[in-house]
């Protein structure tokens, strides 16, 4: 057993990352169940760490820890809970600042290797010839072994019994996430309106997982024209939209949050795939790989995290997956 008796683990966004970050802690936990761990991260991503036994140290990131001095402040708070590691699985500016103070105070710490230039070369070569790259929950457990824990990787997560938020199940539920904060990794509104379409009319319920403004009109408009469609946006919290995640038969989902978040909860994925690629090591934790749709084309992955504007402007990666193949591939999930 480490020294170590109170670790902190500091993750403040993405949210996808954010939301793979329990997988790591299930193992550690797993190896130490009397070691006491807070989480360093915002507090809108607490149900994510539900059932976790694991505390909260809010990152208020838009506020007193905003800047680099916000960091230290933070730091000073950590070490009055009696921390006694750092385990930095973000790697920013903001969490170098926070583990140098640490460190400063003769507190251990340790960092991700985010593997860039593995990253970069991947794209260089368009995945060709390539073995997949190390996971990111891999990648968060490495930073653990760092500081001397030896835990194995974490096996997938299993279903666990939560409330359902949409009352009492009837046939097959299956939910559709087309969207995401980044152009490359979006499904097109024409194609996501036929897949909702075919969706809706095998399935006896289809729920439409969105942000606000005009993802929010967009599956308004779904639920308007599919009696049997759900618009999930203003309806559920975010720990209702993992609650109902639980209970769905399979999630169509994007390289997005949503894809995570059915993997905490040990729901089967459609992934759609376009810009980014699986290999580049952020897909679900544990998702069958048969799950995952991707276009082979010679351009692409062109990006590691989408954002990267399409060399052809019409982002064909991603138009290459129909909803008739999404469809398809549902089907094979469910058995139906």
């Amino acid at each position: 057993m480490p020294a170590c008796r109170h670790l902190l683990v500091m993750r403040n966004s993405a949210m996808g990352d954010v939301a793979m970050l329990p997988h790591a802690l299930r193992a550690l936990k797993a190896a130490y169940p009397g070691l006491r761990v807070t989480v360093a991260t915002q507090a809108m991503f607490r149900p994510f760490f539900a059932g976790l036994d694991v505390e909260l140290l809010e990152v208020d990131v838009k506020g007193r820890h905003r800047s680099l001095a916000g960091m230290w402040r933070l730091a000073a708070e950590a070490r009055r809970l009696g921390v006694d590691a750092v385990a930095d699985v973000h790697g920013v500016l903001r969490s170098k600042a926070f583990r140098f103070s640490m460190w400063l105070h003769g507190i251990p710490v340790a960092h991700i290797r985010k593997g860039r230039a593995d990253k970069r070369r991947f794209i260089r070569c368009h995945g060709q010839g390539m073995e997949p790259l190390r996971h990111t929950v891999q990648r968060y457990c490495d930073v653990f072994r760092r500081l001397g824990f030896r835990i194995d990787d974490p096996v997938p997560a299993a279903p666990a019994v939560r409330p359902n938020p949409m009352g009492e199940k009837q046939g097959v539920w299956v939910g559709f996430a087309p969207f995401s904060a980044q152009a490359g990794k979006t499904y097109p509104e024409a194609q996501s309106r036929e897949a909702v379409a075919l969706l809706a009319a095998r399935y006896e319920r289809v729920f439409i997982h969105s942000g606000g403004g005009r993802e929010a009109e967009f599956a308004g408009e779904m639920e308007r024209l599919h009696p049997n469609v759900t618009a999930l946006w203003g309806k559920v919290r975010f720990a209702g939209e993992m609650d109902l995640l639980s209970h769905l038969d399979c999630v169509v989902s994007m390289d997005s949050l949503v894809m995570h978040l059915a993997s905490l909860v040990a729901t089967p994925v459609v992934s759609v795939w376009g810009a980014t690629h699986p290999g580049l090591g952020f897909a679900g934790y544990g998702s069958d790989p048969r799950g995952m749709l991707q276009a082979d084309m010679p351009c692409r992955p062109c990006s590691v995290f989408g954002a990267k504007p399409c060399r052809y402007g019409d982002y064909r990666c991603l138009r290459a997956v129909t909803p008739e193949m999404i469809a398809e591939r549902v089907a094979a999930v469910v058995g139906k």
